[in-house]
Protein backbone atom coordinates (compact mmCIF):
# COMPACT_ATOMS: atom_id res chain seq x y z
CA UNK A 1 0.00 0.00 0.00
CA UNK A 2 1.18 3.50 -0.81
CA UNK A 3 0.33 6.87 0.72
CA UNK A 4 -0.82 9.42 -1.87
CA UNK A 5 -1.08 13.16 -1.36
CA UNK A 6 -3.86 13.82 -3.86
CA UNK A 7 -7.50 13.05 -3.10
CA UNK A 8 -8.90 10.40 -5.45
CA UNK A 9 -12.35 10.65 -7.04
CA UNK A 10 -14.20 7.44 -7.92
CA UNK A 11 -17.80 6.75 -8.91
CA UNK A 12 -19.18 4.68 -6.04
CA UNK A 13 -18.59 3.07 -2.67
CA UNK A 14 -17.56 -0.28 -4.11
CA UNK A 15 -14.85 1.49 -6.11
CA UNK A 16 -13.78 3.21 -2.91
CA UNK A 17 -13.58 -0.10 -1.05
CA UNK A 18 -11.44 -1.62 -3.81
CA UNK A 19 -9.09 1.35 -3.85
CA UNK A 20 -8.63 1.25 -0.09
CA UNK A 21 -6.79 -2.04 -0.54
CA UNK A 22 -4.19 -0.22 -2.62
CA UNK A 23 -3.75 3.29 -1.33
CA UNK A 24 -3.82 5.38 1.83
CA UNK A 25 -5.55 8.54 0.63
CA UNK A 26 -8.72 10.58 0.82
CA UNK A 27 -11.15 8.82 -1.55
CA UNK A 28 -14.37 10.57 -2.54
CA UNK A 29 -17.18 8.86 -4.50
CA UNK A 30 -19.32 10.92 -6.88
CA UNK A 31 -22.37 8.71 -6.23
CA UNK A 32 -22.54 8.16 -9.97
CA UNK A 33 -24.39 10.93 -11.78
CA UNK A 34 -25.39 12.36 -8.40
CA UNK A 35 -22.39 14.69 -8.67
CA UNK A 36 -24.25 16.63 -11.38
CA UNK A 37 -26.80 17.82 -8.79
CA UNK A 38 -24.52 18.10 -5.78
CA UNK A 39 -23.12 21.63 -5.77
CA UNK A 40 -21.64 21.20 -2.32
CA UNK A 41 -19.60 18.15 -3.27
CA UNK A 42 -18.38 19.88 -6.43
CA UNK A 43 -17.30 22.82 -4.30
CA UNK A 44 -15.46 20.44 -1.98
CA UNK A 45 -13.69 18.80 -4.94
CA UNK A 46 -12.72 22.24 -6.21
CA UNK A 47 -11.19 23.13 -2.84
CA UNK A 48 -9.29 19.83 -2.74
CA UNK A 49 -8.02 20.38 -6.28
CA UNK A 50 -6.64 23.76 -5.27
CA UNK A 51 -5.10 22.69 -1.96
CA UNK A 52 -3.75 19.17 -2.46
CA UNK A 53 -4.71 18.02 -5.94
CA UNK A 54 -7.20 15.49 -7.29
CA UNK A 55 -6.92 12.30 -9.30
CA UNK A 56 -9.97 11.31 -11.33
CA UNK A 57 -10.35 7.52 -11.54
CA UNK A 58 -13.66 6.60 -13.14
CA UNK A 59 -14.78 3.47 -14.98
CA UNK A 60 -13.76 3.03 -18.61
CA UNK A 61 -17.33 2.84 -19.93
CA UNK A 62 -19.39 5.66 -21.41
CA UNK A 63 -20.95 6.66 -18.08
CA UNK A 64 -17.50 6.91 -16.49
CA UNK A 65 -16.33 9.27 -19.21
CA UNK A 66 -19.44 11.41 -18.90
CA UNK A 67 -18.67 11.90 -15.20
CA UNK A 68 -14.97 12.46 -15.88
CA UNK A 69 -15.63 15.06 -18.59
CA UNK A 70 -18.16 16.87 -16.43
CA UNK A 71 -15.63 17.19 -13.60
CA UNK A 72 -12.88 18.24 -16.01
CA UNK A 73 -15.12 21.10 -17.04
CA UNK A 74 -15.88 22.42 -13.54
CA UNK A 75 -12.64 21.79 -11.62
CA UNK A 76 -9.36 23.77 -11.74
CA UNK A 77 -7.41 22.07 -14.52
CA UNK A 78 -4.03 22.66 -12.90
CA UNK A 79 -5.09 20.70 -9.81
CA UNK A 80 -6.51 17.61 -11.55
CA UNK A 81 -4.72 14.48 -12.78
CA UNK A 82 -6.32 11.78 -14.91
CA UNK A 83 -5.99 8.07 -14.09
CA UNK A 84 -7.41 5.44 -16.45
CA UNK A 85 -8.12 1.75 -16.09
CA UNK A 86 -7.91 -0.55 -19.14
CA UNK A 87 -10.86 -2.02 -20.99
CA UNK A 88 -11.35 -5.44 -19.41
CA UNK A 89 -14.53 -7.35 -20.16
CA UNK A 90 -16.27 -9.30 -17.45
CA UNK A 91 -18.61 -9.07 -14.46
CA UNK A 92 -17.95 -8.01 -10.87
CA UNK A 93 -18.64 -10.74 -8.32
CA UNK A 94 -21.43 -8.88 -6.55
CA UNK A 95 -23.40 -8.29 -9.76
CA UNK A 96 -25.82 -10.73 -11.37
CA UNK A 97 -25.20 -9.33 -14.86
CA UNK A 98 -22.40 -7.40 -16.57
CA UNK A 99 -22.73 -3.68 -17.12
CA UNK A 100 -24.27 -2.30 -20.30
CA UNK A 101 -20.92 -2.28 -22.12
CA UNK A 102 -19.68 -5.47 -20.47
CA UNK A 103 -16.58 -3.81 -19.01
CA UNK A 104 -15.21 -4.18 -15.50
CA UNK A 105 -15.22 -1.01 -13.45
CA UNK A 106 -12.73 0.23 -10.89
CA UNK A 107 -14.12 -2.18 -8.30
CA UNK A 108 -13.34 -5.16 -10.57
CA UNK A 109 -9.71 -4.25 -11.23
CA UNK A 110 -6.86 -6.16 -9.54
CA UNK A 111 -4.91 -4.07 -6.99
CA UNK A 112 -1.81 -4.05 -9.21
CA UNK A 113 -3.79 -2.50 -12.08
CA UNK A 114 -5.19 0.24 -9.84
CA UNK A 115 -1.75 0.99 -8.46
CA UNK A 116 -0.28 1.23 -11.96
CA UNK A 117 -3.10 3.56 -13.03
CA UNK A 118 -2.40 5.93 -10.14
CA UNK A 119 1.35 5.94 -10.67
CA UNK A 120 1.00 6.54 -14.40
CA UNK A 121 -1.29 9.48 -13.64
CA UNK A 122 1.50 11.07 -11.62
CA UNK A 123 0.22 10.41 -8.10
CA UNK A 124 2.45 11.99 -5.46
CA UNK A 125 3.69 9.12 -3.27
CA UNK A 126 4.48 10.17 0.28
CA UNK A 127 6.46 8.76 3.14
CA UNK A 128 3.51 8.35 5.51
CA UNK A 129 5.60 8.86 8.66
CA UNK A 130 7.26 11.99 7.31
CA UNK A 131 3.95 13.43 6.19
CA UNK A 132 2.41 12.78 9.59
CA UNK A 133 5.28 14.54 11.37
CA UNK A 134 4.94 17.51 9.03
CA UNK A 135 1.26 17.82 9.91
CA UNK A 136 1.92 17.86 13.69
CA UNK A 137 -0.81 15.40 14.63
CA UNK A 138 -4.10 14.29 13.10
CA UNK A 139 -7.51 15.49 14.16
CA UNK A 140 -9.18 12.58 15.97
CA UNK A 141 -12.59 11.37 17.12
CA UNK A 142 -11.48 12.19 20.66
CA UNK A 143 -11.01 15.81 19.57
CA UNK A 144 -14.51 15.83 18.12
CA UNK A 145 -15.97 14.57 21.41
CA UNK A 146 -13.95 17.01 23.50
CA UNK A 147 -15.01 19.90 21.27
CA UNK A 148 -18.68 18.93 21.37
CA UNK A 149 -18.86 17.86 17.73
CA UNK A 150 -20.01 14.34 18.66
CA UNK A 151 -21.69 12.72 21.65
CA UNK A 152 -23.71 15.76 22.78
CA UNK A 153 -27.30 16.91 22.17
CA UNK A 154 -26.09 19.93 20.17
CA UNK A 155 -23.29 18.13 18.31
CA UNK A 156 -25.05 18.06 14.94
CA UNK A 157 -25.74 21.80 15.21
CA UNK A 158 -22.09 22.50 16.09
CA UNK A 159 -20.81 20.39 13.19
CA UNK A 160 -23.16 22.17 10.79
CA UNK A 161 -21.93 25.55 12.04
CA UNK A 162 -18.29 24.48 11.68
CA UNK A 163 -18.90 23.15 8.17
CA UNK A 164 -20.60 26.41 7.17
CA UNK A 165 -17.68 28.41 8.59
CA UNK A 166 -15.17 26.32 6.64
CA UNK A 167 -17.37 26.21 3.50
CA UNK A 168 -17.69 22.44 3.59
CA UNK A 169 -20.72 20.40 2.41
CA UNK A 170 -23.49 20.24 5.01
CA UNK A 171 -24.33 16.60 4.25
CA UNK A 172 -21.04 15.20 5.57
CA UNK A 173 -21.34 12.60 8.32
CA UNK A 174 -19.16 13.00 11.40
CA UNK A 175 -16.71 10.40 10.06
CA UNK A 176 -16.62 12.02 6.63
CA UNK A 177 -16.08 15.44 8.20
CA UNK A 178 -13.14 14.07 10.18
CA UNK A 179 -11.61 12.68 7.00
CA UNK A 180 -12.06 15.93 5.09
CA UNK A 181 -10.67 18.08 7.91
CA UNK A 182 -7.54 15.93 8.06
CA UNK A 183 -7.19 16.33 4.29
CA UNK A 184 -7.54 20.12 4.28
CA UNK A 185 -6.30 21.36 7.65
CA UNK A 186 -3.64 20.70 10.24
CA UNK A 187 -4.53 20.38 13.93
CA UNK A 188 -3.72 24.01 14.93
CA UNK A 189 -5.94 25.34 12.13
CA UNK A 190 -8.77 23.06 13.21
CA UNK A 191 -8.41 24.10 16.84
CA UNK A 192 -8.43 27.78 15.93
CA UNK A 193 -11.64 27.30 13.92
CA UNK A 194 -13.30 25.41 16.80
CA UNK A 195 -12.33 28.08 19.33
CA UNK A 196 -13.65 30.85 17.11
CA UNK A 197 -16.84 28.88 16.59
CA UNK A 198 -17.21 28.45 20.35
CA UNK A 199 -16.96 32.18 20.90
CA UNK A 200 -19.47 32.83 18.13
CA UNK A 201 -22.00 30.28 19.40
CA UNK A 202 -21.49 31.48 22.96
CA UNK A 203 -22.32 35.05 21.93
CA UNK A 204 -25.34 33.82 19.98
CA UNK A 205 -26.64 31.79 22.90
CA UNK A 206 -26.16 34.72 25.24
CA UNK A 207 -28.08 37.02 22.90
CA UNK A 208 -30.95 34.54 22.70
CA UNK A 209 -31.02 34.28 26.50
CA UNK A 210 -31.38 38.04 26.85
CA UNK A 211 -34.26 37.99 24.40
Amino acid sequence: MICVREAIVVEGRYDKNALRQVVDALIIPTDGFGIFRDREKRALLGELARTRGLILLTDSDGAGFVIRNHLKGVLPKEGVKQAYIPDVYGKERRKRHPGREGKLGVEGMPPAVLLEALLRAGATVLDGAAEQRARTRPITKADFFRDGLTGRPESAKRRAALQARLRLPERLTANALLEVLNALYDYPSYQAAVEELGRELGSSDAAEGKG
